[in-house]
């Protein structure tokens, strides 16, 4: 006897990749998620390319994993999947000390970052009729 299988916790139209333990602060990071949010995968993945922030290769290379997944593990078409979620979360922070001035010490706080991208398909059509809007 072994217990039940856990139900997937994603849709069967969503895949996702994590990234976990990178050496970023939150806040950087989610400034490169807040980027390719809401956006399709190609338009994202040209984004991340050209991006001038360090982590932005990290989280190019988690966009590709994803899109890996939905791909191989769940048959998605990759041109019809769009970056549904993008979020960041705390992981463990390093902390060490400094010498400062009379005896003192300064504290430095070295923060490591999870990140987590779910990709969703969704059918062309819907694609270009919120693109059209945005546009107009």
């Amino acid at each position: 006897m072994s217990k039940p299988k856990t139900p997937r916790a994603l849709k069967d139209n969503e895949a996702k990749a994590v990234l976990r333990m990178v050496r970023v602060s939150p806040q950087k990071l989610n400034l490169v998620a807040q980027m390719i949010r809401g956006k399709k995968v190609s338009g994202a993945l040209a984004d991340l390319t050209f991006s001038r922030k360090r982590i932005s290769h990290d989280v190019k290379k988690t966009l590709e994993s994803a899109i890996a997944n939905a791909e191989n593990n769940h048959s998605l078409d990759v041109d019809d999947l769009i970056v549904a979620e993008a979020y960041v979360g705390k992981a463990m922070v390093m902390k060490r000390f400094s010498p400062r001035a009379r005896g003192r010490a300064g504290r430095i706080e070295k923060p490591f970052s999870n990140l987590t991208i779910v990709l969703r398909e969704v059918e062309a059509k819907a694609v270009e009729a919120k693109s059209a809007a945005k546009s107009a």
